[in-house]
């Protein structure tokens, strides 16, 4: 089987990626730099793929920045939120239409390269916030993939119905805690994760209600 993975770099798409190696797939990493405010996750997604040993694409739009503002993480003058993840203030750290992008990019790849899947690690934590993560868009846009190309991919979502902690239990059921370590979570986009803003509450509420050892060092 062959897969292109969506991965950002942060911690539920590193996880896939150990799962998907670990199943035997033949795996391709797709990292997209739309000029977002936490581009470290971009640096943490290439530590992922060297250690997995896999291909590694990083594929940089940041001429798209522009056409995507009024988000915390495309506009610098929007504050990134802080506080618990599924509050209504986290909806200004959606990136309008992202995922759309990002799937149509990694399609391409797919189309491309004969690829069986591709995959994304949206799970069901992100669904009160982030439309595009949701089953509603998901579905018709998968279907519509089978019509771009005379080569037909599918569209994976193996956690979509997961939370944030079955997902690191996931990870550490897997043996993956060293990648989930390389992984990087924090909107603010700082060198340690800051601790308050929403991703960074969601991490550490994730490894605490999972059992597992929080390998994170956070500023707060």
């Amino acid at each position: 089987m062959k897969t292109i993975l969506i991965l950002s770099g942060g911690l539920d798409s590193t996880v896939l990626a150990a799962k998907l190696k670990a199943e035997g797939c033949e795996l391709k990493c797709l990292t997209v730099d739309y000029g977002q405010r936490h581009a470290r996750e971009v640096a943490a997604a290439e530590k992922v793929c060297a250690a997995l040993g896999v291909e590694h694409k990083v594929v940089r739009l940041h001429g798209l920045r522009e056409l995507m503002a009024g988000s915390s993480q495309t506009d610098p003058s929007v504050p990134v939120p802080h506080g618990h993840y599924a509050e209504d203030s986290m909806k200004k750290t959606v990136v309008p239409n992202r995922n759309a992008l990002l799937l149509s990019a990694a399609f391409a790849w797919a189309f491309s390269c004969q690829a069986d899947t591709v995959a994304y690690a949206a799970h069901s934590g992100d669904h009160a916030v982030y439309p595009d993560c949701r089953e509603e868009f998901c579905a018709p846009f998968a279907q519509a993939m089978k019509n771009a190309d005379w080569h037909v991919a599918e569209l994976e979502r193996p956690f979509l119905e997961l939370t944030k902690a079955q997902v690191v239990a996931e990870g550490a059921a897997l043996g993956a805690e060293a990648l989930m370590a390389l992984s990087y979570s924090c909107y603010e986009g700082r060198a340690e994760h800051c601790g308050l803003c929403g991703t960074c509450v969601e991490r550490k509420e994730a490894f605490s209600l999972a059992g597992v050892a929080d390998p994170t060092e956070y500023e707060a």
